[in-house]
């Protein structure tokens, strides 16, 4: 299984032609306390830097782009409950969505961990 980062800062995780997107912990700790989730519709289909996702804050609301071309197979219903797994677990329980691959190369141009890691630091 493989890690992608965006310079959006979200996480792709990659498990054959299934990709399951959430945000960094970076992304959390710039939002503040998550209070809501709005998460796409299974079975949408989605091009890359499509809006799929909206996460919303204390602070602000921002887009959970779709990482490539794909169509969206799940989202986390349990993160709909309780939005504040996006800050508890962000890499973990706090997974926005699903999707099926249309071109797994689309992901090659993203960042790896370490990276994303100098990345998000030169950003603060």
């Amino acid at each position: 299984m493989t890690i992608k980062y965006t310079p959006d800062h979200e996480w792709i995780k990659i498990d054959g032609d299934i990709g399951t997107v959430g945000i960094t912990h970076h992304a959390q700790d710039a939002l503040g306390d998550v209070v809501f989730v709005d998460l796409p519709e299974v079975g949408k289909t989605y091009a890359q830097k499509d809006p799929a996702a909206v996460v919303e804050s204390v602070k602000a609301a921002a887009d959970v782009y779709m990482p490539a071309n794909g169509e969206v197979t799940e989202v986390n219903e349990a993160l709909r409950d309780d939005p504040s797994l996006a800050n508890s677990d962000p890499l973990g329980a706090g997974w926005f969505y699903k999707f099926k691959l249309a071109n797994p190369a689309d992901l090659d141009a993203f960042m790896d961990e370490t990276s994303y890691t100098a990345f998000a630091a030169d950003a603060h």
